[in-house]
């Protein structure tokens, strides 16, 4: 690995890195599909159409596009090479671009821009801020992006979890425990407990932390609106650690 690549994901737990190929096992399909069919509606909505077009900023191991791909042209990026090739294996159709989501310029636009649970590992504002020019930049006038962050801090609860599934050669449980050891600053903290069963047979166990961001709803709507967005707040069924809620963000046409 590059010394380059190597600062790229440093902060960025094991479970990107050498855990990616188990990442399928999270959740069952079902969840994948009721989450992608719930984006494409807010985005279908929100957009001027025609909607054809759809950048993913941090798009993962790629469950939104196995389900979207069909409708949309999509352009998958993520920084971690592990999360890409697994994406690669299911997507092989799509562009996969690896790149920053704070950074990143394609040098053209989309109709819509998607942001789901990687936007959860900006921890700073000026980060955040960052990501969201890097959507701005992207998306049509007209066009949409939409920012799915798994919570805000109005509705952040300490809380734990647990899943996993069986796969065809593999399976995965897990135990997660989120908590927030700093009310002052803008994060939250998870740990994971992963307990894996090998194609052999043989169980290992897995511990990771995941340093998540911890924003407020009206912070997220000040900088949505400092960039140049028309934004706006939409309940959903599909965040984590308390009342979940996404920001639909319009690119106005004029």
């Amino acid at each position: 690995m590059s010394h380059q690549r190597e600062a790229i994901l440093s902060d960025l737990p094991t479970w990107y890195g050498d855990l990616a190929e188990w990442w399928l096992l999270l959740a069952s399909a079902d969840a994948h599909v009721e989450v992608a069919s719930f984006y494409r509606r807010l985005l279908v909505e929100s957009v001027d159409p025609p909607l054809r077009t759809v950048l993913e900023l941090g798009c993962g191991v790629g469950t939104n596009a196995a389900e979207l791909k069909g409708e949309f042209d999509l352009t998958l990026v993520d920084r971690s090479h592990g999360v890409l090739a697994v994406n690669r294996a299911m997507n092989p159709e799509c562009e996969h671009i690896e790149d920053d989501m704070r950074t990143v310029r394609l040098g053209r636009v989309f109709d819509a821009v998607l942001m789901h649970e990687a936007i959860c590992y900006i921890t700073s504002e000026d980060d955040l801020r960052a990501a969201i020019a890097t959507a701005f930049a992207h998306c049509r006038p007209g066009g949409a992006a939409l920012f799915a962050p798994a919570v805000v801090s109005e509705t952040f609860l300490a809380s734990t979890q647990s899943g996993g599934r069986d796969g065809e050669r593999r399976a995965l449980r897990y135990l997660e425990w989120a908590s927030d050891p700093d009310p002052t600053d803008q994060t939250y903290r998870i740990d994971v407990a992963y307990l894996l069963r090998h194609e052999d047979g043989t169980v290992t166990v897995e511990h990771d932390r995941h340093v998540e961001g911890l924003f407020s709803r009206t912070d997220w709507l000040r900088l949505l609106r400092e960039a140049g967005f028309e934004p706006e707040v939409r309940p959903s069924e599909y965040g984590k650690h308390g009342g979940a809620e996404v920001f639909l963000a319009r690119r106005p046409s004029g």
